[in-house]
């Protein structure tokens, strides 16, 4: 860490990733983990009030993420990435999710910052997913030793046209639990309602959008003005984090919980993503693979949506308007297999610089160990 006057200040890239965007750290820059990063990373994003005047972070959950990257010693992989989302209701760090439009921006990252070298007009770059324990491959396009930036790829809910970058999720099953699903079956009955617990890239429940008394075409603003239904969304969320041996779920970021509706606009489900105290404006990457792998699974919520379409190719049609994801499956005597997912994202980076947090950030949290090593 920098010192300047009585601020302490972190290199850093703001980078777009899909629909996201956040700060990029590498780990040999942060304090090691624990109280005194998680205080640095809260008060940089200036977590501390609603609108985020005081930091660097927006004022919601797409605008208030971090990715923590270093070089990987693990085999057939070149760096490792933590994503942090911090909770911008109750002003903590959940570490337990993952992000995978955060997910786009890591292969560009790694190789503007010399961690891996580009290689021709392609590279792939393999990405170990701390949160979850998965391996990604980004294909990124590059030339003269850099990510490029511009191109022709388009994708909802951004602006523009950007370079593809195409990720490839391996593995995908299990990525919390250890089991595709969690609960041994394909539905179960909780809060009054059929949800199909699925964990594949996020644990996830997925729930009709009937049965909560939605049409399932919705806008987010319309939806996350409906205080009752959000609570609703809650309980249910609970009930699904506790029938998939997570515990109690109420202060962390997952399992997430998406409704789904007969597609109207050429896709092959509409859905709704919560994430999880308000519906997202689009919808996540990791979503996406976890609702395109269980619309393969015979019986569950999604497949009897989405139907026959749904088999290896899943259109997403969400509020910003359509996410594709090609899921490679395997049908056998034993269930579904999920053996990986792959999906079209761009991104950007947006500055480089030093980012600034006072000093007495840490020292406060120095005082408060002291306190409590004397009490």
């Amino acid at each position: 860490m920098q010192a300047f006057s009585d601020q302490l200040g972190l290199r850093c890239v703001l980078m777009r990733g899909g629909t996201s965007k956040g700060p990029f750290f590498l780990a040999e820059d942060l304090p090691p983990p624990g109280p005194r990063r998680d205080a640095a990373l809260l008060r940089l994003m200036g977590a501390l009030e609603p609108r985020r005047i005081d930091g660097i972070g927006g004022i919601d959950s797409l605008t208030n993420k971090v990715a923590i990257i270093s070089r990987s010693d693990r085999p057939d992989v070149h760096v490792d990435y933590l994503f942090a989302q911090i909770c911008v209701h109750k002003n903590t760090i959940d570490y337990s999710v993952n992000c995978g439009n955060m997910l786009a921006a890591v292969g560009p990252f790694a190789i503007d910052e010399g961690l891996v070298p580009a290689s021709g007009a392609s590279t792939e770059v393999a990405i170990f997913n701390v949160n979850t324990g998965k391996r990604i491959v980004a294909t990124v396009c590059t030339r003269d030793g850099r990510a490029v930036y511009a191109g022709d790829a388009a994708i909802d809910g951004v602006a523009g046209t950007a370079a593809p970058v195409w990720l490839r999720f391996c593995d995908v099953a299990g990525a919390k639990t250890g089991k595709l699903l969690p609960t041994g079956n394909a539905v179960d009955r909780m809060e009054g309602l059929e949800v199909s617990c699925i964990d594949a890239a996020v644990p996830m429940a997925i729930v009709e959008a009937a049965a909560l008394g939605m049409t399932g075409y919705e806008t987010a603003e319309a939806i996350n003005a409906q205080p009752e239904l959000l609570a609703r969304v809650e309980r249910v969320r609970c009930a699904a984090g506790r029938a998939m041996g997570l515990g109690d779920v109420s202060r962390l970021e997952m399992p997430k919980l998406v409704t789904v509706a007969q597609a109207r606009s050429g896709g092959t489900v509409a859905a709704r993503y919560f994430m999880p105290y308000t519906c997202h404006t689009s919808f996540a990457v990791t979503g996406a693979v976890c609702l395109g792998a269980a619309a393969q699974v015979p019986g569950s919520v999604a497949a009897r949506v989405a139907g026959a379409a749904a088999a290896g190719k899943v259109a997403i049609e969400h509020p910003a308007g359509i996410l594709h994801v090609d899921i490679d499956a395997f049908q056998g005597a034993g269930g579904v297999d999920i053996r990986s997912a792959s999906l079209l994202r761009t991104a950007r980076r947006l500055f480089a610089g030093t980012v600034y947090f006072p000093e007495s950030t840490l020292e406060a949290l120095h005082t408060e160990s002291a306190k409590e090593v004397h009490a």
